[in-house]
C-alpha cells in the first residue's frame, strides 16, 4: 500500500493521462527515474525536479532487464509505501509504479543498445547492464515524455549513456544530472548500502577517499597511470575485492585519458565489492 497522500498510477495510459491533464493547463513536468528504497540522494533529485518544472512524478521500478542472473534483483530492497511517504513529503506530484508485466508485456522483444560510452567500465563489469538501462530509460522517457529527466551522478556512466540515448533518438527532454549526496564521511549515498556490516560500513568511506586523493594527485601533476595503480592499491588495502576499475576518464565521452599527466578536466570513477556490496562512485578533477 502507498502513501494516501501521493497519487499512485500504474499502467501507460493513467501516467499519460495525468501528464495530459498538466499539459493543458500548460505546466512543465519533470520525471525522476527510481528503482526504490530511496535515500536523501533520490529526495534531492525530487527537489531538483520541483525547480525545474511545476509538476514531478517520480518513477519506481526495479528493473529486471538490468540485472545478471547472477545479481540481486531478487535480494533489492523494496518498499513501497516507505518509498511513497519520503516522496510525499518532498511535494512530489505523481509515483509511477508499474509492473513487470506492464513495462514487458508478452512478446516484447526490442532491446536498446547505446554503443562506445557504454562499453568500458559498468559495461565491461556487467555485460548486460546498460542494455536494459537503456531500454527502459528510452521507455519511461516515451511513457512520460516529460521536459527535464533527473538522474544522480553517482551513477555517472549511466549518466553519460542516458544522455547519448536522448541525443541520438532525438528525445525531446533535457536531461539533467543532481549531484553525488553523501553520508558525513564521503560515503555515497545508495540502496545497496544496506548490504554493509558494520565492519564493513567503517571501511566504506575509503572509495571516496581514494578518488579525491586521486582529484589532487591529478591536479598537481601525476601522472594517469600512476594515479590509477595508488588508487587500485589503495582499495585493495581497505579490503574491497575485486576491484573492477579505478579509472582517469574524459567527462563528456568517457574515453580513457593518459598515461601521462594531463592538463584537462577529468572524472575519475570506481567500482569495487565491499562484502555483498558492490560499490560506485566518481570525483571531478
Amino acid at each position: 500500500m502507498s502513501d494516501p497522500n501521493l497519487p499512485v498510477v500504474r499502467t501507460v495510459k493513467a501516467l499519460r493521462a495525468a501528464v495530459a491533464a498538466w499539459r493543458a493547463e500548460g505546466l512543465r513536468v519533470a520525471l525522476v527515474p527510481t528503482m526504490g528504497y530511496l535515500h536523501a540522494g533520490h529526495l534531492s533529485l525530487v527537489a531538483l525536479g520541483k525547480a525545474r518544472a511545476e509538476r514531478v512524478v517520480a518513477s519506481l521500478f526495479v528493473n529486471p532487464t538490468q540485472f545478471a542472473p547472477s545479481e540481486d534483483f531478487e535480494a533489492y530492497p523494496r518498499d513501497e509505501a516507505r518509498d511513497a511517504a519520503l516522496l510525499a513529503g518532498t511535494g512530489c506530484d505523481l509515483l509511477y509504479a508499474p509492473t513487470a508485466a506492464e513495462m514487458y508485456p508478452a512478446g516484447f522483444a526490442t532491446t536498446v543498445t547505446v554503443a562506445g560510452v557504454s562499453a568500458t567500465m559498468e559495461g565491461a563489469a556487467r555485460p548486460i547492464h546498460f542494455a536494459g538501462v537503456a531500454t527502459v530509460v528510452a521507455k519511461l522517457l516515451i511513457q512520460a515524455g516529460p521536459d527535464v529527466a533527473i538522474f544522480g551522478q553517482k551513477d555517472y556512466q549511466q549518466l553519460a549513456v542516458i544522455r547519448r540515448l536522448a541525443r541520438d533518438l532525438d528525445l525531446p527532454v533535457e536531461i539533467v544530472g543532481g549531484e553525488t549526496v553523501r553520508e558525513p564521511d564521503g560515503l555515497a549515498m545508495s540502496s545497496r548500502n544496506v548490504y554493509l556490516s558494520a565492519h564493513e560500513r567503517a571501511r566504506a568511506p575509503a572509495l571516496n577517499a581514494a578518488l579525491r586523493k586521486a582529484a589532487e594527485a591529478l591536479r598537481a601533476g601525476a601522472s594517469v597511470a600512476d594515479v590509477e595503480a595508488a588508487g587500485l592499491a589503495a582499495l585493495q588495502a581497505a579490503s574491497f575485492a575485486p576491484v573492477d576499475y579505478f579509472e582517469v576518464r574524459d567527462p563528456d565521452d568517457l574515453s580513457r585519458l593518459g598515461p601521462g599527466p594531463i592538463d584537462r578536466p577529468a572524472r575519475i570513477l570506481a567500482a569495487a565489492r565491499l562484502g555483498k556490496a558492490r560499490l560506485i562512485d566518481n570525483w571531478a578533477t
